[in-house]
């Protein structure tokens, strides 16, 4: 096993199929990591509850900008 698969393991996609819900779904598991990571790091002591807090928002705005980018769930 790859030691960055170890660190970043995606799940596969089991959804509808298309190009823009397999790249929604690669950001939404990458969001979802990198809030574990934060998680981790303020229960550690190594942040601060109002730093992790604006991290994730930050990481949840970028994560609704995508969502648009790529049309997800939007009436046409």
């Amino acid at each position: 096993m790859n030691q960055s698969n170890l660190l970043c393991a995606f799940a596969r996609y089991h959804g509808e199929f298309t190009p823009a819900n397999l790249a929604f779904n690669a950001n939404l598991q990458e969001f979802a990591q990198k809030v574990s990571f934060i998680v981790a790091l303020e229960t550690g002591g190594k942040l601060s509850a109002l730093a992790a807090y604006e991290q994730i928002e930050a990481l949840r705005e970028v994560l609704h900008k995508s969502k648009k980018q790529l049309g997800i769930n939007q009436s046409n």
